[in-house]
Order: structure tokens, then C-alpha cells, then sequence
């Protein structure tokens, strides 16, 4: 026993056993820095498009198909329009379900990837796809814990903590990936750092826990960034034969098209892609290059071909983003029309929208690029000529797919942007961040050779420095959640407009296939898991014609984003009919208007939100919880 642990000692003492001591002291820090950041930074989902998500793979795991509980009017006007097309004047005549609501309505805003992800691990792990609100319970010894809810009281709802959990499993398996990446174009003090800054920036763990594509498409085009490294690096060294250079132009190919079906507006890499491949991969710059695009049409072909199919659009209803917060359909309207008329939006329209987003994007986002002011070292690093071809070629991808993504970014914005400018899909330069961090901690480290310090320890000091500026603004937070461990905690609810046990309370009381509307209609879908049509543009003739020709709503749901809504522009000035007007009537005079079907509402909704239905639902027995 006593040689055994002798033996043990003499590892350690000379190296060779700290390796396994190292590596499981940081998984320690990195799960403590996860717990803390949590415990005081989690919310709920706060966000359409993260509900969206969700509720779409839920659909998938519960073999439900590609189908969607969120209902965009502007959705149903695409598959009623490509019904029509297809069917010509047959169509008017006949009394099918043209709008697809009487049956499961085909999703036509999301790519796939994605929601197909989430799907897999619902169906592996139940609990991911479905619970009550703080529903979950542990017994622990004597003790009976229920771990969502706080005094008495609903503090987080399950599925989006895993949701939550699962983005930062992808959080971290980039921060990996980028350290490899990292110490394969430089060397080790940048692989540790860049992933370190990468793993403080408070930015990424807010986007990994929003429960957004995000970290899935910043994966992605880090390994993107891979395959064009490998692609480069063999062909000007000459190490691999024809067919291997070809499958790894394929595989580039793959991933530009899996980034495609994940955001479509990382399809636009491929043109950078194809532009890199031109420049630096010498005589077989064609043939590689018509390799990586046809592999990419390849693999992206059949989803295109299914929304043509549903809608006869490429994209579904992600395709006219850009006429979306123009002068004709500002806000949320274009979403909400059933018959937008696009005709009346000019190009000069389109034109403006461009070149004002664009300048919002140069002044506003473009100098936080990297997730904090690291961004300003990979601009300032253009300048500085690497001696290393990799490391050069690599930096110029990165600033190829700039343009590209600003001008995506800059046509594809929506009210979404207005809603939350940051955590949002529609923030496309985020993607790009694990490339800059790495070319700018690589800068830093070059200016810092420069200087001669008395002591070795000044250069750590100053490395420290850097390092806690950077990821001030996480280490603060994570102080916070130390400090308050034992104080009260904050609700983790998105409230408002958003709270699960209200939506599900409401959703609960409607059968699974009825149809309900609402202002907040990804919640619905995700929380009370029922089909949910968004607010039409109007109270009376929109209403109806959804209601009475397509199918009947059984329930009208308003949230804060209704019912407090702005007096002058959004009920004053939205027109006759508006809902506004509605709902001081509903308040005031305390009446609804005549032949409005839905005349029926619990007192204790008011005045906060507004739920009216076709009968006194809540004095029948309460349905089962989704």
C-alpha cells in the first residue's frame, strides 16, 4: 500500500499525474461557472422564434410531422394561394381545407436542422417536450422538493431549462472546437485564451440560454472554418491525392448546407466559400469549387423543393423578410395579413430599408463584433501580415463573409430586431465571433512580444487584466449570483407578456383540436401546446374571415402586448376595427361587439390579460394538461 502510494507522489512530482488533476479541476471551474451563471441569469423563453423552435420539434418527436401549432396568417395565405395554383378555377368551387387548419398546418418559417435537434433529444428524454409548470418534484430524504417552483410559487418551467441546457452543451462543444482550432493556427497560449475570453463573454451564455439556433449555426461555422483550413492547407502542401481533396471540398460543401437549413440566411457563406476556393486553391480552384456548390444545391434541393411544393415560395414565409418593416407593412403586419398585397412595396422602399439598416449595423453592431471590444483587434490585426499562409487565408474568409452577412442581416431584419436587437436570429454577425476572438486574442498576444517587462510576472498581470475586461461583464453577474445565494430569488418568467401557468390555464380549458387566436401565438403553441392563429389585423372583417370560412376560433387570448399597448399609434391610428378599440369596449363599456362569437371571460384574467371563448369553459371539468 505504502509503494502504491509512493508511486502515486512520484507521478505527480514529476508531471506526468497532473494532466488528469488539471483537466478535472477545470471541468470543476467551467460546471461552477455554469451553475452560478445560471442560478442568477436564467429566464425563461422570451422570444417568438425559440418558441417556435420548440413547439415545432415537440410536434416532430410526438409524430405529428413537420407541422406547426403556430399559425401565421400570412402562412395561410401561401398554402390557400398554392392550392389555387395548382387546382385553377377548380379551387373557388370546392369545399376542402385549402388553408390546412382544420387539419395539421405545415410549418413554413423554419428550417429544419434545428428543430429536428431538439425533436431527437425530446424523444430520447421525455421530459424535454412536455410539463406542467413546476409540475416537477424530488423527495430527498423526508423533504418534499419541487425544484421549479419558489415559496409557494411558479419560478422556472422545465422544458426551457433543458432547452437551455442543451444550447450550452453546444456552447461549450465551440469553445472546444475553437481552442483546437486555435492552437493548430497558433499555439497554445491562444487556443487557452481565445476559449477562456469565448466562455467569459457574457453575450454567448446570454444566447445560449435564450434557446435560439444560435450556438448550433456558430458550431457550424466553425467547423466551417475547419473544412476551409484543411481544404487550403492541403492543397498548397500537396499531402493529399485528388479524390481526398474532392471529398473535402464535398464535406465544405455539406456544411455551408447544413448551415443553410439551420438559419437560410447562412446560405449566403457559400458565395465566400466559392469566392476563398477561387483564390487559394490553385489549378483545381473549378473543379473543387463546382464540387462544393453542387454538394451544397445537392443538400439543400430537397427542402427547397418541399416549401415550393406547400407554398410555392423557396424559403416559406422566411422569404419576404425583406419587404417586412418597410412603410406598407410596418410592425408585425405583413405576418398578420391575411392578403398582403406586396405590390406596394417599391424598390426604393426596399432600398432605403437597406441603407438605413446597413448604416445601423456599421455605427452600432460592427464595432461589438466578437461579443465585447476584442473585435477591434481582429480589425486593427488586418493590418499586420502573418508569416504563416493559414492563418492569413483564414483571417480573409473571415473578412469575405463579413459583407455578406451585413447585407443579410441589413435585408432580412423584422420587428423581431425592434423587439430585441441582440438575442435574436436576426443578428447574423454574431456567428463570425469564435473566428474574431481567436485572431484577436492572437493580435494581442503579438503587441504583447513587443514589450520588454523587468518580470515575467508583469506579463501574467497583464494577460489577467485583459482577460477579466473582457469578461467584466459575466464575472459581475456570476458575483451577483455568489452574493444572493441566499437572498430571494428573481422570477425567471419573461412577464410580461409571458407566463406559463396563465397560458397553460387558458390553453387547457380548449380541446387539442380547436383553434384559438392570440397576440402571443408561439406561446400558446409551446406552453398549452394548442393551435393558435396570430392576432388578425383587425377585430371584425379578418376575424370573420378566418373564423366563419376557414375555421371557427373558439378563443381569443390578449397579453400585455395588447392590452398595454400604445394608446396613439397601435389603437388610435390602427385603423376601424382595430383591436384596441375592441378591447376598450370589452373594458369600458363593458360590452363586445354584436355577433362577436366569443362572449364569455373569467374575471380573475383582467385587466391584465383578456380571454374570451364560446362557453363558460372553466365551470366544466379542466382538461388534461399537455
Amino acid at each position: 500500500m505504502l509503494i502504491q502510494i509512493q508511486s502515486v507522489i512520484h507521478k505527480l512530482e514529476e508531471g506526468g499525474g497532473l494532466r488528469p488533476l488539471k483537466w478535472c479541476l477545470l471541468g470543476l471551474a467551467v460546471i461552477a461557472l455554469a451553475l452560478t451563471y445560471n442560478y442568477r441569469g436564467f429566464k425563461d423563453m422570451n422570444s417568438q422564434e425559440a418558441m417556435d423552435s420548440a413547439q415545432l420539434a415537440r410536434n416532430l418527436a410526438t409524430h405529428r410531422g413537420y407541422t406547426t401549432l403556430f399559425i401565421r396568417p400570412l402562412s395561410v395565405y401561401l398554402v390557400e394561394k398554392a392550392y389555387a395554383d395548382k387546382n385553377g378555377s377548380a379551387a373557388a368551387r370546392d369545399m376542402t381545407d385549402r388553408s390546412r387548419l382544420r387539419t395539421a398546418h405545415p410549418d413554413l418559417a423554419n428550417p429544419p436542422v434545428y428543430p429536428f435537434l431538439l425533436a431527437a433529444v425530446m424523444k430520447i428524454f421525455p421530459g424535454v417536450r412536455s410539463a406542467a409548470a413546476g409540475a416537477t418534484t424530488l423527495n430527498i430524504g423526508r423533504r418534499h422538493l419541487n425544484i421549479w417552483n419558489y415559496n409557494g410559487g411558479f419560478w422556472i418551467y422545465p422544458p426551457d431549462f433543458w432547452i437551455g441546457l442543451i444550447n450550452q452543451g453546444l456552447f461549450f462543444l465551440t469553445a472546444v472546437m475553437m481552442f483546437f482550432l486555435a492552437r493548430r493556427l497558433f499555439d497554445k497560449t491562444v487556443a487557452w485564451t481565445s476559449a477562456a475570453l469565448f466562455i467569459g463573454t457574457d453575450l454567448f451564455w446570454r444566447f445560449s440560454m435564450s434557446g435560439l439556433s444560435t450556438m448550433l449555426v456558430m458550431l457550424i461555422f466553425v467547423g466551417l472554418a475547419w473544412c476551409v483550413l484543411l481544404l487550403e492547407q492541403h492543397v498548397r502542401e500537396k499531402t493529399l491525392d485528388a479524390g481526398k481533396l474532392t471529398l473535402l471540398a464535398a464535406g465544405t460543401g455539406a456544411v455551408v448546407g447544413i448551415g443553410f437549413l439551420t438559419r437560410y440566411s447562412f446560405g449566403w457563406l457559400i458565395i465566400p466559400v466559392l469566392l476563398f476556393s477561387f483564390l487559394f486553391l490553385g489549378a483545381q480552384r473549378i473543379q473543387l469549387c463546382s464540387v462544393t456548390l453542387g454538394v451544397f444545391i445537392v443538400i439543400i434541393a430537397p427542402w427547397v423543393f418541399r416549401n415550393y411544393h406547400l407554398s410555392h415560395t423557396l424559403f416559406g414565409t422566411a422569404g419576404f423578410a425583406p419587404y417586412a418593416n418597410t412603410a406598407f407593412f410596418p410592425d408585425y403586419r405583413l405576418e398578420r395579413s391575411l392578403n398582403p398585397d406586396l405590390g406596394n412595396v417599391y424598390y426604393v422602399q426596399l432600398w432605403n430599408k437597406l441603407l438605413a439598416n446597413t448604416q445601423s449595423i456599421l455605427q452600432d453592431e460592427l464595432p461589438k463584433l466578437g461579443g465585447s471590444w476584442i473585435g477591434a483587434f481582429f480589425f486593427v490585426g488586418l493590418f499586420i501580415n502573418f508569416k504563416d499562409p493559414r492563418r492569413s487565408r483564414l483571417r480573409y474568409f473571415v473578412f469575405f463573409c463579413l459583407p455578406f452577412l451585413i447585407l443579410a442581416q441589413a435585408m432580412g431584419r423584422t420587428q423581431l430586431s425592434d423587439d430585441s436587437p441582440v438575442l435574436t436570429t436576426e443578428n447574423l454577425l454574431v456567428i463570425v465571433s469564435p473566428l474574431i476572438v481567436i485572431f484577436g486574442v492572437s493580435l494581442f498576444y503579438i503587441v504583447l512580444d513587443q514589450i520588454e517587462f523587468p518580470i515575467i510576472q508583469l506579463r501574467y498581470l497583464v494577460v489577467a487584466v485583459f482577460c477579466v475586461i473582457i469578461c467584466l461583464p459575466a464575472v459581475l453577474l456570476c458575483s451577483l449570483a455568489v452574493f444572493s445565494l441566499f437572498a430571494t430569488r428573481s422570477a425567471a418568467a419573461a412577464y410580461p407578456p409571458y407566463f406559463p401557468p396563465a397560458i397553460q390555464k387558458a390553453a387547457n380549458w380548449m380541446k387539442p383540436d380547436e383553434l384559438m387566436m392570440s397576440d402571443v401565438p408561439w406561446a400558446v403553441a409551446w406552453y398549452g401546446d394548442r393551435q393558435c392563429i396570430w392576432l388578425t389585423l383587425n377585430a371584425k372583417s379578418e376575424f370573420f374571415a378566418v373564423s366563419d370560412y376557414k375555421k371557427p376560433v373558439r378563443a381569443l387570448y390578449l397579453t400585455p402586448i395588447t392590452m398595454d399597448s400604445k394608446f396613439l399609434t397601435q389603437w388610435v391610428r390602427a385603423g376601424e376595427n382595430n383591436w384596441g378599440s375592441f378591447v376598450l369596449d370589452s373594458l369600458l363599456k363593458k360590452e363586445l361587439p354584436d355577433l362577436f362569437p366569443l362572449q364569455h371571460a373569467p374575471e380573475h384574467f383582467l385587466p391584465e390579460q383578456l380571454f374570451l371563448t364560446d362557453s363558460d369553459r372553466w365551470a366544466e371539468a379542466p382538461a388534461a394538461v399537455p
